[in-house]
């Protein structure tokens, strides 16, 4: 599944890209470690790298359990969700997604049920809505860029240091910072509504540099990760902190900066649907991610980030807690606004219009 740059975009394009995602969906299988008892079905928006040692971990705590994980991006795993809610039917166990505003949607919709267990009292307030959408994971919303390319005086530290530095070197950026395509992905579109909601003035700026930049978008962090790490980009902004320092583990040369104007922090959600075929299992797998021991395994070798806030070694910009510039968005009633079908369509009609308008 290739790219586009913005610019050069049309509506068949995007149809056919959509169509080509939807058909990425991908199912692993992870057997029992002893004889079977059970299967935990995950329907998950996340890479299946970053669940692993939780899944594998989780079965040597329930041996008899086979977990089968099926991989979407966020916006098909709610229509899908959505779709089989409405009509009555099953779709797995457990859902995971970083799109939370989905996942509230969903609960709202009465496609929910409540989850029990002692571990739940772990998470924040913010990260629990009616104990039926639980923020597992503390994630930073970091820009990266390549360190082989970009000098440490150009590195944009903030959200209008980067609006500033790609309008002060058009030539040099043009066509090699990347971003999601917000109508096409849902995490995407769930940044990109709370940066508006940060300072207007700011987001109108940024928006306008991007958009006169040439802004390459795609589905996916890790697509833009790819590029960043090639040197084909330069720059990645609103990118997932955890993606971000996996790559940096690997020896990648990227970058990663906290922005110190402030760091919007997303919890990735998990929910238990209405109709799960075992939601016992469901639900202590859904404990389990917020147990001691799941945060720890989740800190050491899948997201890198606790849900106290406390980071990784190597991150740049202030402490996304103690500095005062974390804005978590909360799990919660406030997100169906960023569901709201009509709110949705115009803000996505002046992102398209605002990138088309300042491109050259």
């Amino acid at each position: 599944m290739k790219g586009f740059v913005l610019r050069l975009g049309s509506a068949l394009a995007v149809l056919l890209f959509a169509s080509a995602v939807a058909q990425a969906q991908t199912t692993t299988r992870f057997p029992a470690l002893a004889s079977q008892v059970d299967t935990l079905s995950i329907h998950a928006a996340t890479d299946l790298y970053a669940l692993e040692p939780l899944i594998r971990d989780f079965q040597q705590l329930s041996p008899g359990t086979m977990v089968e994980i099926v991989e979407y991006v966020t916006n098909d795993l709610f229509s899908a969700a959505a779709r089989v809610c409405h009509e009555g039917g099953a779709l797995g166990d457990v859902f995971l997604s970083s799109s939370v505003d989905q996942l509230v949607k969903l609960a709202n919709d009465g496609c929910a049920q409540r989850i029990e267990g002692q571990d739940l009292a772990r998470a924040p307030r913010w990260a629990n809505w009616r104990d039926e959408v639980f923020g597992f994971t503390f994630e930073p919303i970091v820009m990266v860029y390549n360190r082989d390319s970009v000098s440490a005086a150009e590195v944009p530290r903030t959200h209008l240091e980067l609006a500033e530095l790609l309008r002060r070197d058009a030539d040099r950026y043009r066509g090699r910072v990347g971003t999601y395509d917000v109508r096409l992905s849902g995490i995407g579109y769930l940044l990109a509504f709370n940066d508006a909601r940060q300072t207007t003035t700011t987001y109108g700026r940024l928006l306008e540099s991007l958009g006169r930049a040439q802004v390459v978008v795609r589905c996916c962090t890790s697509q833009i990760l790819d590029e960043v790490a090639t040197g084909r980009l330069l720059i990645g902004y609103n990118m997932l902190g955890s993606y971000a320092y996996e790559r940096v583990r690997r020896g990648q040369p990227i970058g990663i900066v906290m922005p110190s104007d402030y760091t919007l922090v997303l919890s990735r959600g998990a929910m238990v649907p209405i109709r799960a075929p075992n939601p016992k299992l469901a639900a202590r797998f859904v404990n389990y991610l917020l147990s001691e021991r799941g945060q720890s395994v989740g800190r050491s070798q899948s997201f890198f980030f606790g849900l106290d806030g406390s980071a990784p070694p190597g991150i740049e910009g202030p402490d996304v807690v103690t500095s005062g510039i974390a804005r978590p968005i909360a799990v919660g009633p406030t997100l169906l606004a960023v569901q709201d079908a009509a709110r949705r369509k115009r803000f996505l009609e002046d992102w398209s219009k605002s990138m088309i308008q300042n491109t050259p």
